[in-house]
Parts: structure tokens; sequence; C-alpha cells
């Protein structure tokens, strides 16, 4: 197990956690008019509505960048929820820790604040101190919590053990029951001429007259986009008719028929549709393709273990839970 720890923790020295710490206690301490008291109990442990709160300032300022009234209410309940769970299982993993007399070494947390300092202070020990200071933090209060970091990562690498190599057949399966995920989205770069059937100054016979001029001139060899800003009355007349690149569901359904059916390059005839004319040209097409299984089966295989390696640590949670005393208010 030590060996498991040491592996991991030195790792893990890469992570600039102090300066993420910091900011969110610093958006908990607005709160502060907020009495703190017991938001649950893990076993005789107290996790405190500070620590909820500290944990969710970060999402909880953007929740109110982003919502307002009940909405934002409902939103702020969910997430300090998460919040109490996610601190209920720290908990427990830590308390397991112990249980088991595990020791984290003095140096490997030394590496770590070293790391950090070099990191995010640009090795100025100073600087790094007094800003611990400046939020009422003192270093055996942030080294602990760097100690508990590195006890919770170690014991979940322990706890979800899995074999890496995962079955032919399971990767086949899932490529035959997903193979959206492995299809690029067919688009295709569209230009189009709108005539109105009916308009003030001209009848709806006229109209569809001009839609045959309009299709004759495109025949004759005139360029579509010129056209088009002549003789379109849609939203694009002045790009030329230019659609730019659309995905199926952007037009209307007889139209996208009419467009995801054409060859690269072709002018379709007049499409009557709603009561107006159109005309279409498809510049360019791309996407609609499948990865084959050989393409595909590294993502597949990667998915599959993690997804395996979630379910085992779920798994193990929930027996700590299962074993444990938990209150929460």
């Amino acid at each position: 197990m030590s060996n498991v720890i040491r592996q991991l923790a030195i790792a893990m020295l890469a992570g600039c956690v102090l300066l993420i710490w910091l900011i969110c206690d610093a958006a908990a301490a607005e709160e502060a008019q907020v009495v703190d008291g017991i938001a649950a109990v893990v076993n005789g442990d107290v996790i405190t509505y500070s620590q909820v709160r500290a944990l969710c300032a970060p999402q909880e300022k953007l929740l109110r960048q982003q919502l307002t009234g009940e909405e934002l209410d409902k939103k702020m309940i969910q997430l300090r929820q998460l919040a109490v769970k996610d601190l209920i299982e720290r908990r427990l993993v830590i308390q397991a820790f112990k249980k088991e007399s595990y020791q984290i070494p003095d140096h490997i947390v030394d590496e770590r604040m070293h790391q950090i300092i070099r990191e995010s202070f640009g090795g100025d020990r100073n600087t790094f101190i007094k800003t611990l200071e400046a939020q009422n933090y003192t270093l055996g209060e942030f080294k602990q919590k760097e100690t508990e970091r590195i006890m919770v990562q170690a014991m979940r690498s322990h706890n979800v053990k899995m074999n890496s190599i995962v079955s032919p057949t399971k990767v086949e399966e899932y490529y035959r029951k997903h193979r959206d995920e492995f299809t690029s989205k067919e688009q295709i770069k569209l230009r189009m001429i709108m005539i109105p059937g009916q308009k003030d100054t001209a009848s709806a016979p006229a109209q569809k007259a001009l839609a045959e001029e309009v299709l004759g001139k495109l025949a004759g060899g005139e360029e579509f986009d010129r056209v088009a800003q002549v003789y379109s009355e849609d939203s694009t007349r002045d790009n030329g008719g230019d659609w730019g690149w659309i995905e199926r569901n952007t037009l209307a359904a007889p139209l996208e028929k009419f467009a995801f059916n054409m060859p690269v390059g072709r002018i379709s005839n007049i499409v009557d549709y709603a009561g107006n004319y159109y005309i279409l040209k498809v510049e360019d097409k791309r996407g609609g393709t499948t990865k084959s299984l050989a393409e595909a089966r590294d993502d597949i295989e990667k998915k599959l273990i993690q997804e395996e390696a979630q379910g085992i640590q779920e798994r193990w949670i929930a027996s700590l839970r299962a074993k444990a005393y938990i209150k929460t208010f």
C-alpha cells in the first residue's frame, strides 16, 4: 500500500490546488453573515455548513450569474446536496484510510508542498505564506488538507482494482449499440434562392414565371451568388444565398430532402414549398461517415475501462456508507 500511496502522490504533485482552495474559501467568506452549523455527521466526524459553502462557492457564483428566482433556488439546493454527499464520501474514505492504519510519509506531503510553491508561486515561499495568511489559514491547516487529499486519492486507487483488458465481445457489442457515437454529422454547404409566391407588385403566376426565369439564368451559366443577390428575398440574399455549412433538421423537411440528396455542384429544379419557390445548390458535403470497428476499438476499450472503474468505486463507496452512521441536517 505504501508504494501505491507514494506513486499516486508523486503523480498528483503537478496539481496546483492551492489557488482553487483559496478561491473557494474566499468566496465562502462572502456568506460570513450566515451562522455556521452542522451539515452532517459521519461516524462522529462533523461536516459544517462552511465546508459545504466553500465547496460550492465557484459553481454558486456561476449560477447566480445565469439564473434567478425559483430556478436559481432549485439549482442551489441541488448543488449543496451534491456537495454534502461529496464531503460525506471524502470523510468515509479518510476514515477507512485511518482504520487500516495506513500512513502518508511526511516527505510525500513536503514534496507536494514544494511543487505547489514552484508551480503556483514561482518558487517564492514568502508569497505562498502571505497568501495563506491573507485568507486566515495557517501552514499547518493547509498541509492537513493536502494530506487528506492524498489519503482520498490513494484509497480510491487502492480499492479500484480491475482488469485493464476488455473482451473483444464487449467491444463489439458496444460498437453495435452505439454506432452513432462513431458517425460524424452529415453536413452540406448550401446556397439557396427564394422567390416569394406572392408579392404586392406581382401576381402569383408572375412570381412563378420569375422563378423559372431565374432557373434559366442559372442553367445558362450565370453565377449562383450573383443571381441570388438580385432575385432572392430571404435573409441570405446579401451573402449570395449562402447558408454556409448546415446539418440535418436545419431546413424544412421537403427542402432538406432535396438538399441532402443532391450531388455536389448540382442546381435543383424549382422546389414549390409553402407557397414560395426555392432553387438550391449544394457546393460541398462532409461527414456522415462511420468509423470502422478497428478504428473505434481503442476509444471503446478506454471508455469501458473507465466505466468499470467508476462502477467499482461506486460500489466501494456504497459499502462504506452501509457500515457507517451518517446523519444529515
